[in-house]
């Protein structure tokens, strides 16, 4: 092995053969000696459109987050041709991640992929990345659930111990607080997430994504120019949440050319926003938490910020914002996240690293939260 240039090729999938070139034959191998000392994970992340690798030392250090984002030319995420992007630029993303971190593979001491929940596709590549690596590295494997990532990046990265949380994405949208060993589920979604609400109706309203910037965004920024408040669904379920009626009546309302895109923009942020606000709210005052979390790549927008904002002040709790890098879909929070899993004696053999598609975040245990 001494010396070895990789070229490692585990290409079965469910859905195709892939020939996923995991690591770049520029790289040369010295498994006989690491070179450094300091424990390291290499988390990889593919629930979606993003393939994300992120390297963390066991301190909590982030030496490298790289990620590469499937944008389809038009419609939504295609599973298949998302997993075809992820296989297509895994390499390259791994290797950028090394260099950015300035060491090399056989540091690693440990891998870590996103398990589920997620589009089975881009799942499975992610998982075969990951599974490659640990083989030819001959390191643990540990499965990662992608909401709880988001969660544990968010108190890594704001400094807060016990929260309720708001996870606000493109496929999920959870209120939860930790409880009894696990992350229990006090609000969701009862159809779409909220992420997937605004993208659908930004891409009625013709809306693309441009320079990077997400189709959510591009409603936050055309929602700042509103004026008129348009009466939409507010459809609010005990705890729980429905955003279908509002995105069809959104669009109805878009077609009929009755009101200013602005103003549409406008009230379905609001609508939207004032929903998840109530559910969080009866959630601090159920859980009685002191702190409280704003995740996932919605959590980016500025008007839903400000209004949690308005209801922990009310509260005298506790409030932070994930920084944006790690509200997206990143490997950093699947890497470190598989250090608090494996700190704590979790580890899953190559040949049982099957992907869970709708892993629910109340079935994961959490033995490292200490609250």
């Amino acid at each position: 092995m001494f010396g070895k240039r990789v070229n490692v090729r585990v290409l079965k999938t469910n859905w195709k053969e892939l020939n996923l070139l995991i690591v770049n034959s520029s790289w040369t191998l010295n498994l006989m000696k690491k070179s450094n000392s300091t424990k390291i994970c290499l988390g990889i992340e593919a629930t979606a459109d993003d393939f994300g690798v992120g390297l963390l030392d066991f301190e909590g250090n982030v030496l490298a987050n790289v990620n590469n984002a499937f944008i389809p030319e038009t419609g939504g995420i295609h599973p298949r041709e998302a997993a075809r992007h992820h296989a297509k630029v895994a390499g390259r993303v791994i290797t950028e991640a090394f260099q950015a971190a300035k060491i090399d593979p056989c540091d690693v001491t440990v891998i870590a992929f996103s398990q589920g929940p997620g589009l089975g596709p881009c799942l499975r590549t992610g998982a075969t990345a990951a599974r490659a690596l640990a083989s030819y590295l001959n390191v643990p494997l540990v499965g990662v659930n992608h909401c709880v990532a988001h969660i544990e990046i968010g108190k890594l990265a704001t400094g807060v111990k016990d929260p309720v949380t708001l996870y606000v994405s493109g496929g999920n949208t959870i209120v939860s607080a930790f409880d009894a060993g696990r992350y229990r589920i006090f609000g969701e979604t009862l159809d779409i997430a909220v992420g997937n609400c605004l993208d659908v109706f930004a891409r009625e309203a013709g809306l693309r994504p441009r320079d990077g910037v997400p189709l959510g965004a591009a409603v936050e920024n055309l929602a700042t120019k509103g004026e008129t408040f348009v009466h939409l669904p507010y459809s609010v379920k005990g705890m729980d949440l429905s955003f279908s009626g509002l995105l069809t009546a959104g669009v109805r309302l878009l077609k009929k050319g009755k009101y200013r895109l602005e103003d549409l923009c406008f009230s379905l942020q609001e609508v939207a926003f004032s929903m998840l606000t109530e559910v969080t709210e009866r959630a601090l005052a159920h859980t009685e938490k002191t702190e409280l979390l704003l995740t996932g790549g919605v959590g980016a927008n500025k008007r839903l910020q400000m209004m949690l904002k308005i209801i922990a002040d009310e509260h005298d709790v506790s409030y932070c914002v994930v920084p944006k890098q790690y509200a997206l879909d990143n490997g950093a929070m699947i890497a470190w996240t598989g250090i608090l899993a494996h700190e704590h004696g979790t580890s899953i053999p190559i040949e049982k690293s099957f992907v869970r598609l709708k892993w629910r975040l109340e079935d994961v245990d959490a033995p490292w939260v200490k609250v």
